[in-house]
């Protein structure tokens, strides 16, 4: 990973951190991102001595609002003139329905939205890095969620892990219809399911959703167990070759979510309406 530079949303903490500092590891330059300035200077200190490579920055955003998104990829630019390695890792469930500074639900905002906007707003950078990638991270909850795009911002129905398994089947459809869309360009992008992992995801909220992860956070993966697939995508040579792939433990899912072509195309149109852009393709 020398002279590879890498961001990571979410990078301050859990499995993000894990992999930030397994990359920086490797010689790769690192951008984490996170909410809490504090913090997150605080883990860039940390990702370093951990990793002895200096070269581990911090931007602050707020993925729930869509100009910090923005500010985000901005700043980016502003500072790298090459991205190696796009990670979409933040995300989050909510017991309750809350609404953005943009009006729109929140776990969609975060979970999927973000990194819509997100990787379509660096998608110039990653062309002109190739060969470059882009990783989303999942999860095993997309299992049996279905996308209500009638109900998308869950105003009439709105149940805290049925939301969180529907924006992760999002994740994975946003992966397969952007890997159709960069096809021979040499950007790849794949996701991937880390595992149920102890880190302080889903602490919060209250009521049955925390307290269903306090009672099994004793049989969870270590974040660095987690993040074992995502270095995987973001660096070996071998996934290099992949694109629309969703993994687990470095392997395919199977079996592999269906492929809707008809839902991705929509949910991609849908997800510009919601963020105001309009991607080329």
């Amino acid at each position: 990973m020398e002279g590879k530079v890498v961001l990571i949303t979410g990078g301050t903490s859990g499995i993000g951190r894990a992999a930030a500092t397994a990359l920086a590891a490797m010689g790769a330059e690192v951008v984490v991102s996170g909410r809490n300035e504090e913090r997150g200077e605080e883990a860039v200190r940390e990702i370093r001595d951990a990793s002895g490579n200096g070269r581990v920055s911090f931007i602050r955003a707020d993925l729930a609002v869509q100009s910090e998104v923005r500010g985000l990829a901005d700043r980016f630019r502003e500072r790298h003139d090459r991205l190696d390695v796009l990670v979409n890792n933040a995300g989050l469930v909510q017991s309750k329905r809350t609404e953005t500074p943009d009006g729109l639900e929140l776990t969609l905002a975060v979970n999927h939205l973000a990194a819509f906007l997100l990787t379509s707003l660096l998608l110039e950078v990653l062309e002109e890095s190739t060969p470059s990638r882009v990783v989303t991270v999942s999860s095993e909850a997309r299992r049996g969620a279905e996308i209500d795009f009638d109900d998308l911002q869950s105003e009439r129905r709105y149940r805290g892990f049925q939301v969180y398994g529907m924006t992760k089947k999002a994740n994975i459809l946003f992966t397969y219809e952007i890997a159709r869309r960069l096809e021979g360009t040499g950007v790849v992008a794949n996701c991937l399911h880390p595992g149920a992992v102890s880190t302080g995801f889903a602490q919060n909220n209250r009521g049955p959703i925390a307290l269903l992860f306090r009672l099994l956070k004793p049989f969870m993966r270590s974040p660095e167990q987690g993040a074992d697939t995502l270095v995987y995508l973001a660096s070996s040579p071998e996934a290099g070759e992949l694109n629309g792939r969703y993994l687990t433990d470095r392997k395919e899912v199977s079996p592999p979510e269906p492929r809707d072509e008809a839902a991705q195309k929509r949910l991609w149109e849908v997800s510009e309406g919601l963020t105001n852009l309009r991607v080329t393709s």
